[in-house]
């Protein structure tokens, strides 16, 4: 990249700070919403981004796309509900410093997370692009199955609590995640007769029907969100943003290790924020000094997944420019609007129109630049969401979700199906049972199956394939040393 180039993209980033305002504006809000995806809104707004030119089209759809990551985590953190599957894991941690009254500290660690990730990961990205896109190249079925098991073993670390109950909650999000078309033979498991299961369980309503709608059932039993003692403790003066800030400053490097483990997963096609988000937690707990802290609202367990779930960002459009194959469900929707404006796609992208390839990753820069003036202010009013009364909180709740369950596929079917969910996960905070274990086999079992199946065919059936490459080698030895390490540390600091 040249230097004219750079200056080119800086000059054009500025220009459109107006569309960059208004679509992460909107994404912040969508990503607050359970259920409204940046991808729904997208293809929502497929008639705009169609009527202008590609240029304006495509910084609104970049900045819609990484503001509603950011947007996300506002819900996790004060309602115990994901706004999105990246999102999740923010939950852990997010929402006990809520109930502690450190609902507005938690905001910031977490805007704080997403917009350092973002920033950065998006500078890198801009440089590294042909760089990153070869991971693409070396991680197929076999080092995949991996990866995703690097994401399952964090069932194994809520276990710990209660190893039964922890476990349980797993094999059931597994088992769910079965339902469905079988792979090979396309008979179907568990579908009991509906149609609408063939293709498998939906995430979102699962999603919305495990935390939201169960969570709202729970609050019910207390009169505000926030604990008594939180209650007192709980303060929306701007020192608590000043002390938010200064704790996301003190680790900075954790911020930043976390969000590049993003990038490099959502260069990965069919990886995600969901699986970045579950193994950047994974990986804090392993390798923190205080791994029991993790889980009671610990600042590290808000910001690795935060900055985890941003790094993905930049990492899934990667195999979109540069071979164009869409690394996620929103980065298709943008296939289908490069495609419409006649946009060449792969390594001629970045040879007749460079300054279109590259300024994606620009524009990204900008965007979380300015979500930094813009959303940091509103930490104090937010956090004040805790307060509402839940007798009025809980019905919104329930409303607003449940519109969301049926906007992801337009299926009157979803909505029942979030409501089942909901009584399914109320049972489980009720009784003991982890509703993340349950979150995480729904997620990942049906990846791990399809790769662990592809796997096995590509090796004739042979186990051996799994360790057949230097790569998946070099994995299985981190996933080994990631689940020895913390009880090494521990021997070695007892000593």
């Amino acid at each position: 990249m040249t230097g004219d180039l750079l200056i080119d993209l800086i000059m054009n980033a500025s220009s459109l700070w107006w569309i960059i305002l208004l679509g992460t504006t909107i994404g912040i809000v969508i990503g607050a919403i359970p259920g409204f995806g940046a991808h729904n809104t997208i293809i929502i707004l497929l008639p705009f981004t169609l009527a202008v030119d590609i240029t304006t089209g495509l910084t609104f759809m970049i900045s819609l796309y990484v503001a509603s990551h950011m947007g996300g985590g506002i819900p996790a953190i004060l309602l115990n509900i994901p706004g999105t599957g990246g999102a999740a894991a923010t939950t852990l941690d997010g929402f006990p410093m809520a109930q502690q009254g450190k609902g507005q500290q938690a905001l910031v660690l977490s805007f704080f997370a997403s917009t350092v990730a973002g920033f950065f990961t998006s500078i890198i990205a801009l440089f590294a692009t042909p760089y990153l896109a070869r991971i693409a190249f070396y991680l197929h079925s076999v080092e995949m199955v991996v990866v995703m098991l690097f994401g399952i073993t964090l069932i194994a670390v809520i276990a710990s609590k209660d190893m039964l109950k922890g476990l349980l909650s797993g094999v059931v999000g597994l088992l769910i995640g079965g339902i469905g078309a079988d792979l090979i033979y396309s008979a179907p498991r568990a579908t009991f007769g509906f149609l609408e299961l063939y293709d498998g369980v939906p995430l979102i309503p699962v999603l919305i029907g495990l935390f939201a709608i169960s969570e709202a059932l729970v609050m019910l039993k207390d009169d505000a969100m926030v604990s008594k003692e939180g209650r007192s403790l709980q303060s929306t003066a701007w020192s608590e943003t000043v002390e938010g800030l200064r704790m996301g400053m003190s680790r900075l490097w954790h911020v930043i290790w976390t969000g590049l483990l993003g990038l490099g997963i959502g260069a990965i096609p069919g990886a995600g924020a969901s699986i970045a988000s579950f193994v950047a937690y994974q990986q804090s707990r392993s390798f923190s000094k205080d791994p029991d802290g993790y889980g009671k609202g610990k600042p590290e367990g808000v910001l690795a997944p935060e900055a985890a779930n941003n790094g993905v960002s930049s990492g899934s459009l990667i195999p979109l420019l540069v071979i164009g194959i869409p690394g996620g469900s929103t980065a298709a929707v943008m296939l289908v609007v490069l495609t419409y404006h006649g946009v060449p796609l792969g390594p001629r992208m970045f040879v007749e129109v460079p300054e279109l390839a590259y300024g994606v990753f620009m524009t990204m820069a900008f965007a979380y630049l300015m979500m930094i003036f813009t959303i940091l202010p509103l930490t104090r009013l937010l956090s004040r969401v805790s307060f509402v009364p839940t007798s009025y909180l809980a019905p919104t709740i329930i409303a607003f979700t449940l519109i969301g369950a049926f906007v992801y596929r337009g299926y009157a079917f979803d909505m029942g199906l979030a409501i089942v969910f909901g009584i399914v996960g109320y049972v489980a905070r009720t009784t003991g049972y982890q509703i993340v274990g349950i979150l995480i086999g729904v997620i990942l079992g049906p990846l791990l199956e399809e790769n662990f199946i592809r796997a096995l065919r590509i090796g004739e059936g042979d186990l051996g394939v799994f360790f057949s490459t230097p790569v998946a080698n070099g994995l299985w030895t981190a996933l080994v040393l990631s689940l020895v390490a913390p009880y090494l540390l521990a021997k070695f600091r007892q000593r």
